[in-house]
This record gives C-alpha cells, structure tokens and sequence, in this order.
C-alpha cells in the first residue's frame, strides 16, 4: 500500500515515553517472524496518544513491549524504549533490554506504568475479591497493608465510580456487570497514580453508555492524576473523542502520524482513508455501502425470487423470569426473580431485518434464545408462518421442533467459542446437513464448495482447521454453516461486536447482500447502534426486559422519542470532531434505570406500561399519553 506523507518522530528531551524504531519479532520452528518493523512515536506527558490500527497491526505487542509482557516467544529485535520519569533521578531508562522478570521491571510495572486490558474477565483473578486485587497494587509499590490501603482502595472505587466502594471491595469479579469490572481494572491501573497509563481497547467489550462512562471517567482521573495515556484501539469515534495525538499503525509500520485535527480533518494515507470509511455512521444515503478494505470476492448471482409480503415471526407476550441468586456459602437466602424477558411482543416481516438493541442484560440475546427453543419461556407465544401455516413454536415438541429448526438459524457473536477446533472446515459446514439427512456426501461437499464461494472463501480451504483463519474469516465461516439448510430467517447476536472496523465492514456487506441475493429475513441483535442503523429495516430498544420502543430506522433515529432511547444515541462516539460526546450530560447514572426517565414513560404504583402509537409504526412504552415536546 503506497504512503502518505513520511512519519516522523519530533525531537522533545520531555517526552515520558519516546519508542525509537523498535522492531519485534516471534520465534516460530527456529525462525524470527517481524511483526512491528521499526516503530517510532512519541508520548508527551499529560496528553492522550492513540495508536490505531487492525488485528495483527502490531499495537498490542508493542504495548506489551512497554510493559515487559511479550510472551516468551517474543524477542525484541533492535530499538529503544525510553520511559522519563518524572519521580525518578537519572533521565530516560531504556525498557527494551531490561529483563522482563526482574526488580526494576516490577517497580515501573503497575506502579509508575499502568495498564488497562481489553477483556476484564479474563484479567481479573476469579478466586479473589477485587478489592483485594486493586490493594495488592498498594501494597507491592507502597508498602500500604490492612486499614489503610483498604481506605486507598474504595477512594479510588469511589473515583471510578462505584456506588458501594465498601460493599465493592468484598465482591468477586464474576459478581460484576462488565463496566463494573472495566471500572475495577481502571481502579487497579491507577491506584499508585502512575505517570503513563496504557489502555488497551478499554471499552471494546462494553455498550455504548458504559463506554461513554468510562471514557469519561478516563478524561477526568487523567486531569487530576496529570498522567499520560496511550489508547490502543480501532474504534475511531473514541479516538475522536478522547485523543490528542493519533498513531496509525499497518501491518508493523507507523504509516502516518499527526494532531487529532489533522488525522481528522486532512487524512492523507489511503489506509487511514479506508478505515474512516468503513466505519458505519448515521448520516449515510439510503443504499449506500460500506467501503472495506478488503472486499469478500464472492462472485455475482441473480436476486431468487423474493418472498411474499407478510410477517414471517409473530412474538407475544414473551416472558422470561430467573430466580434470583442465592447468597451465602450455603446458598442460603432468596431474593425476587430476574424478569429477563417482561411481556414482550413484535412481528418480523419477510424480508426485512429487524434490529434489537440494548445494552447488556436489557434481554435482546434471551429473545433470540427463546425464539430458537435454546431457553424455554415462561408465558407468551412465538408463531413461526410457514408456507403450509402457522406453527406455534413453543408448543412444538421435541421431534416438531427439530423438523423446525433448518427454518430457523443462528450467527453467534465469538467466531472462535462457535466453532470446533477439532473439525475441518468442510465437517462444520457439512454437520448440519448430516444431522437433517439432507443430500448425499458428494452433494454435502458440492454445497460446502459452493457456500465457501458466496461467503467469499476459497473452496480449496475446506481441509482447513479454524485455527488458521483470521477472525473475520471464522465468522464467515459461520455464516456458510447458518446457510446449508437454507433457512428463512437467520437470527444474528452481535455478529460483528468481536471484529475490527474494517473486517465488520466486510462482514455486514456480505450480510446485505446475502439478504437481497436470497431474500433472507434477519433478526439483528447489537449493543452498536450505527451498526443497526447500517443493518435494520426497523429497530425495537430493549431495556430491563422490555421493548421500550419501536419504529422504522429513520424515525427512530430522526425522532427518538423514549428517555432510554435518547441515553443511547447521545452515547455513541462519533468519528467526528464536530460531534463530540457531551461528557457532561453522560452522568454516571444507570440509563436503563426507570426512576430516570420520569413520567409517563416510569409507571407509578397502580399504573401499568402500554404502547403507544405517536406516529404510524413508531410506538413507545408509557404508562399515558406522550405530548408536546415528549413526542416531538
């Protein structure tokens, strides 16, 4: 790919980290393979550095590098990494040659240097509380034990926003919702204050207003601190929203380097170009696409005929209760139950894609299960219409309900947990076909061949293991194995949540032109609301179990008309300068918490929540009429 203009790092004697054309490589069968080739850039203090990039760029090893945490594979290969402290006599110390293991590394490490990782869960010690995690952070660089670094400790939950600190302290990661967890490592990062924190797609995996909170959170505590942050990342709305100089990074190389305005406003290396155009946005034409990097060459078909018009799924009344956690080593005390699916009720039209957004535990992924048979539901009804008639899902039993499944498929959000990495690429395909009996094996691996060319893979990787694809590629895969039944409606749970922005770009047009190829009907389940937007047809807002609104695209998103829906428009970071968030009306409050959205959308005692209809095929949930400004 040619370049733009050269990248070059700026002479400052002040800079608290300066990396000088580092190179890095890992060792593979006795062979070094370069992945960061020759990187410079600069942080200064107080300021925020975005390096961005794709999967495999190179940004996160060269994050690990700064913190001595390349796997054991990985061998730095030439280069400087130089780290100022500003506590510390003696200028600049060079990281690159320190060993990773020993006694200086671990003062810099979580002390002076610290790190946020992309996926808490896994970073988050399952068998400790988190308070004893965040203090044991004091206690290594501060000698701080017993009372009072249990007081350091909740001050910082306090700063990081949680309600309990004290109650927070006692609590065990997986007792956490995932921005409470992402508030925890925040909480563990900047517990000694350190001069340089590293975050490492800190808000990938969390919803919309979670990650505006977080954000936030990270603006303020840096202000205070007066640390410096390096954000890895490849969402460019949170680099528009947050950085103040931008790295970007391809395939191991710096390809430009600039102020936030500049990359912004004059981006020149058709890379940088690329990505802002496959990012989905709210402002695109009607029938326009995403641009993606790397295009799926699937070859052209002809439009099948398209369905008849009418609804292809009918939900009513859906319902769905948990009981509530028991507490206690015992398992002693009970609690109320869990209504994960309140009275939910919708139509999915032939043809159309109907989009589900919310965030995390509003109930959108248990429809979708409910609808496939994979929980089963406590009220309501699901009518699949058939050509020969209506079939209600529910009542269905176990030999019905296998007749019914080919009709109805699934895309799942991790391509990697999805898929058997102990079957080749032609067995995933072929496994559904041989679960129904469908067609003999020359015609199982005829179709397998034939569904590898319209996902846009290569026929002749049908041998091949999971393992040896990229990301997108799996995902793809998945999609080949939800069409070999040649289903009528495909249900998609946060399809592209997991992938790069220019990978999901390739994902979502394969997805639209799949439907128009097929006349496929989708039931698009997302958190990201520019991806639904780019998607859906129609879209219904979920919060705490309910659908809380529900209107075409357009409407939703020119008049959004229900408090929550609003939260969550107002919350997703724009790739755009003129559009910043307004971190001061994204309070830290629950947005999906009624008591927050006043009336009549909050049903007082005695009263009960209804639709109602404010235009044609835009309604909301409230407990009385919408008026004024409320329905404007």
């Amino acid at each position: 790919m040619a370049t733009g203009r050269k990248p070059s790092v700026r002479e400052a004697g002040t800079d608290l980290l300066r990396i000088e054309d580092l190179r890095i490589g890992f060792e593979l069968h006795g062979e070094i393979n370069e992945v960061v080739k020759g990187v410079s850039l600069r942080v200064p203090p107080g300021r925020t550095v975005a390096l961005v990039g794709e999967s495999g760029s190179g940004k996160t090893v060269i994050s690990q590098s700064v913190m001595g945490l390349l796997p054991k594979q990985g061998v730095i290969l030439g280069g400087r990494i130089l780290f100022d402290d500003p506590k510390a006599a003696g200028g600049p110390v060079d990281l690159a040659p320190l060993d990773r293991d020993g006694s200086a590394f671990r003062k810099l490490r979580g002390g002076r240097i610290g790190m946020i990782f992309q996926e808490p869960m896994s970073s988050l010690s399952p068998v400790h509380t988190i308070g004893d995690q965040v203090s044991e952070a004091l206690t290594l660089h501060h000698g701080l034990r017993g009372k009072a670094a249990r007081q350091e400790t909740e001050r910082m939950f306090a700063a990081v926003g949680f309600r309990d600190p004290a109650g927070a302290f006692e609590r065990y990661p997986f007792e956490l919702s995932g921005g409470l967890r992402q508030r925890a490592m925040l909480a563990m990062a900047l517990i000694c204050r350190p001069a340089l924190l590293i975050a490492d797609e800190p808000t990938s995996a969390l919803d919309v207003t979670i990650q505006a909170q977080v954000l936030k959170l990270m603006k303020d505590l840096q202000a205070e601190i007066g640390m410096a942050t390096l954000i890895i990342t490849h969402d460019l709305g949170v680099v528009a929203n947050l950085a103040d100089e931008v790295v970007v990074i391809y395939r191991g190389e710096i390809v430009e380097m600039g102020e936030v305005g500049d990359i912004f406003g004059a981006p020149r290396h058709p890379y940088l170009r690329a990505l802002l155009k496959a990012t989905p946005r709210f402002d695109m034409k009607p029938g326009e696409r995403l641009v993606s990097l790397r295009d799926v060459a699937a070859p052209p078909r002809a439009p099948e005929a398209r369905p008849e018009a009418g609804p292809i799924l009918t939900v009513s009344g859906l319902c769905k209760a948990y009981g509530a956690r028991s507490r206690g080593l015992f398992g002693t005390g009970t609690g109320e139950a869990i209504r994960a699916v309140d009275e939910v009720s919708f139509e999915v039209m032939r043809g159309e894609c109907l989009g589900i957004v919310g965030e995390s535990g509003s109930g959108k992924t248990t429809v979708g299960n409910l609808i496939m048979r994979a929980r089963r539901a406590d009220a309501g009804r699901i009518v699949y219409h058939a050509p020969e008639g209506p079939v209600d899902v529910l009542a269905l039993d176990a030999a019905a309900l296998r007749a019914l499944r080919p009709r109805i498929q699934m895309i799942f959000q991790d391509p990697v947990a999805s898929l058997s990495p102990r079957m080749s690429v032609l067995d995933i395909i072929r496994e559904p076909m041989i679960i129904e009996g469908r067609r003999d094996v020359a015609a199982q691996k005829a179709l397998a061949g034939e569904l590898m060319l319209r996902v846009g893979l290569d026929p002749r990787f049908l041998n091949r293991y999971p393992h040896s694809f990229s990301g997108g590629q799996r995902q793809r895969i998945g999609i080949a194995r939800a069409l070999a039944l040649r289903p009528d409606i495909i249900i998609c749970d946060e399809p592209v949540s997991a992938l790069d922005v220019s990978v999901q770009a390739q994902i979502l047009n394969l997805l639209k032109d799949l439907q128009a190829e097929l006349g496929l009907t989708y039931l698009f389940v997302s958190h990201n609301l520019a991806v639904v937007h780019y998607m859906a047809d129609r879209i219904a807002v979920m919060a705490r179990g309910r659908i809380v609104e529900l209107a075409g695209r357009d409407q939703i998103f020119a008049n959004p008309v229900h408090p929550y829906t609003r939260r969550l428009l107002a919350a997703v970071p724009h790739a755009d300068l003129a559009r910043p968030l307004d971190f001061a009306r994204l309070a830290l409050g629950n947005a999906s918490d009624p008591a927050s959205w006043g009336a009549p959308f909050a049903a007082r005692p005695g009263e009960s929540l209804t639709f109602q209809e404010i235009a044609p095929g835009h309604r909301v949930l409230a407990c009385g009429p919408i008026i004024g400004e409320q329905a404007a």
